[in-house]
């Protein structure tokens, strides 16, 4: 039945030894640093004094990414993994979106279809990569190729802003580049310790999955910080 579909319990990662509740607390409380994540950011968007929604509306979208993955690593059934990866998702794309529109002055037409495309390289990714190697990349990084393309679309970003400008703006542009670049980096090292959870179980049972929550929360609010300076620095 649909019903008990969607409440099938999920045990995907390392510190998960049984369905209950509390059973990942470690996982489930490290959401926090989402929610501090997206507090600091709204507090130094107000701080800045000028207004910024669509920062201030991804702040508040890294907020629903720490609530949707505090249901899931406490609840652990097929509905809270949605709660879980939609968010993200819808982060994922925005940023991008709104990256193409204030990086790069693309009219809103041209973004949107570049996000378009993004993401449908980002869904097509996996299905690709098992055809090409005949095994499930999912289960090889334990879900984290599907993140794969965010961190080249993070670093092509940083590439373009970093790319020779001869206008007023190529300061801005190359601070914005040099930050987003670190920012990525910090998101490769977050992932790797997302891919490592399970590997590492035999002799560390509470994992690696707590570190991803803590660094990506980081990296989050890295990104509404650069592009909210950058803004300003234009203006």
């Amino acid at each position: 039945m649909a019903g008990d579909y969607w409440l099938t319990p999920i045990c995907a990662y390392c510190e998960r030894g049984d369905p209950g509740f509390w059973a990942e607390p470690v996982n489930a409380l490290s959401n926090a640093a989402f929610l501090i994540a997206a507090g600091l950011a709204a507090w130094r968007l107000r701080r800045a004094g000028t207004a910024d929604a669509p920062a201030l509306l991804l702040s508040a979208l890294v907020a629903v990414v720490g609530v949707g993955s505090f249901l899931f690593h406490t609840l652990a059934v097929r509905w809270s993994l949605l709660a879980d990866v939609i968010p993200i998702a819808l982060f994922i794309y925005a940023y991008f979106l709104l990256a193409m529109r204030r990086y790069f002055d693309l009219g809103i037409g041209a973004a949107l279809a570049a996000t378009v495309a993004f993401a449908a390289v980002n869904v097509g990714l996996e299905p690709v990569l098992n055809g090409l190697t005949g095994r499930s990349t999912d289960a090889l990084t334990n879900g984290s190729i599907g993140y794969a393309p965010a961190i080249l679309a993070l670093a092509g970003v940083a590439a373009g802003l970093l790319a020779p400008q001869g206008c007023s703006l190529a300061p801005a542009r190359h601070e914005a580049g040099r930050a987003l670049l670190a920012i990525a980096a910090l998101f490769t090292v977050s992932l790797a310790f997302r891919t490592l959870d399970r590997a590492v179980c035999p002799v560390w049972p509470l994992g690696t999955h707590a570190l991803w929550h803590l660094l990506n929360a980081g990296v989050l609010y890295g990104l509404i910080a650069v592009a909210a300076r950058y803004r300003r620095r234009r203006s």
